[in-house]
């Protein structure tokens, strides 16, 4: 495969990662083939992000480093129930100064081989309906990288590219945790496909949900998405016990979703997307990971 001379351009909210933005400049700089643009979005950082975003611009004429313009937001934990890694990616899109055939949201906490995005495009290129595509999440346990398992039609939150096609998807997404599944839902009912590339590989170097303070939080947070999303009730259980075999905080995944229930908290709005995440799940094989994604 080839890249066909696709481009494509960047977008990193970042929220206090100046200890992590250095390592992704590094292989964003040593990318074999370097963006059109790299939009770094700060989210009211205190620890001197935006500085660094701003002197990493000024040596780079591809990056450019933004302050988001919306409202504080509370504690880091609080980031991704609220889906600031949403406004703040759709800032930045808003922000490119031309169109890319595909973007990415980049984390602040990845980092990458240099051909890693040269054989990104190469799959857009061979692949006209691939919409939502990533690589291999990989992370540090006990001093080796390992793939963390996703069902293969998820590329993982941290590294996640669209089409341009795709992006209006995106724009109108509701700003809730669980937006990186329905995301894949809508661009799927418009025909294209969404998948994990195994034979591409990013280096994560947060666990998911590492700025939560509790293992146990963590995974309720997981079944309040999973309420918004519009999972089936029966389909989150299993789902939950499934994965207590290898984490028993992942029991909280049902108090979360029915805590939303009792609690009588809007779920997605779209009809359609729910419509189709629950048929997914009806298809599903119970007691294995499945569509929608993982949260």
């Amino acid at each position: 495969m080839t890249s066909d001379a696709l481009t494509y351009a960047l977008v990193t909210p970042a929220r206090n990662e100046a200890d992590n933005l250095p390592r992704l400049g590094t292989a964003i700089a040593a990318q074999t083939i370097p963006p059109l643009s790299w939009i770094i979005v700060d989210d009211h950082s205190d620890d001197g992000s935006l500085d660094w975003a701003a002197a990493f611009a000024a040596q780079h004429a591809y990056a450019r480093a933004l302050a988001w313009d919306g409202p504080a937001g509370g504690a880091l934990s609080e980031g991704r129930r609220e889906a600031r890694d949403l406004h703040a990616f759709r800032f930045g899109i808003t922000s490119l100064p031309v169109p890319a055939d595909v973007v990415v949201k980049v984390d602040a906490d990845t980092s990458f081989d240099p051909d890693y995005f040269e054989r990104l495009l190469a799959h857009f290129a061979a692949e006209p309906e691939l919409g939502i595509a990533g690589g291999l999440c990989l992370e540090l346990e006990d001093g080796r990288w390992v793939a963390r398992s996703t069902v293969a039609t998820h590329p993982r939150g941290a590294s996640r590219a669209y089409r341009w096609a795709c992006v209006a998807d995106v724009m109108e997404l509701e700003p809730r945790m669980g937006w990186d599944g329905l995301d894949e839902v809508k661009v799927s009912l418009r025909g294209f496909r969404t998948r994990q590339l195994p034979d591409i590989a990013f280096r994560h170097h947060r666990a998911e949900g590492g700025r939560e303070r509790h293992r146990l939080r963590a995974r309720a947070l997981s079944g309040r998405a999973s309420w918004f999303m519009g999972y089936r009730p029966s389909y989150l259980v299993l789902r939950a016990l499934h994965r207590a075999r290898r984490d028993p905080a992942a029991l909280a995944m049902v108090w979360g979703y029915f805590a939303e229930a009792v609690r009588g908290t809007p779920r997605c709005a779209d009809a359609a997307v729910v419509a189709a995440v629950r048929e997914r799940q009806a298809l599903q094989t119970l007691l294995r990971e499945g569509l929608p994604a993982r949260t």
